[in-house]
């Protein structure tokens, strides 16, 4: 009989020791590079989870930089605002009374004449 065409059961038996070897070697070494594999993976992620945290502290004290200055400008706001409701306070006085308009009218007109003037000689 030809070598080449033995019965398969025949040919599984003479290699049965070295392809369970075989197997087992490569089981074992696929193993090992699986876990290498994984332990990058998990370095990879440790990397990740770090520089997230990072930039969530970054956030933080950036949001809590933008609240301080908003709460600031909130404050000024308001100081603003009750000193530009005393000016026209004053105003709706100055216009009650005629004299005053005429006085207003007259102050005006030489501050637009001083602006336009001011700029005609830049």
């Amino acid at each position: 009989m030809n070598p080449r065409r033995e019965p398969r059961g025949g040919r599984s038996a003479l290699f049965d020791g070295i392809e369970e070897g075989g197997i087992r070697a490569a089981s074992s070494y696929s193993h090992e590079i699986n876990e290498h594999e994984n332990e990058r993976a998990l370095e990879g992620l440790q990397d990740r989870v770090i520089l997230l945290k990072r930039l969530s502290g970054d956030i933080n004290e950036e949001v809590d930089t933008h609240n301080r200055m908003l709460d600031r400008m909130g404050n000024d706001m308001d100081s603003s605002r009750g000193f530009l409701s005393g000016t026209m306070d004053r105003f709706k006085t100055v216009f009650e009374t005629k004299s005053s308009r005429r006085m207003l009218t007259l102050v005006a007109s030489f501050v637009g004449l001083f602006l336009v003037i001011y700029y005609l000689t830049r």
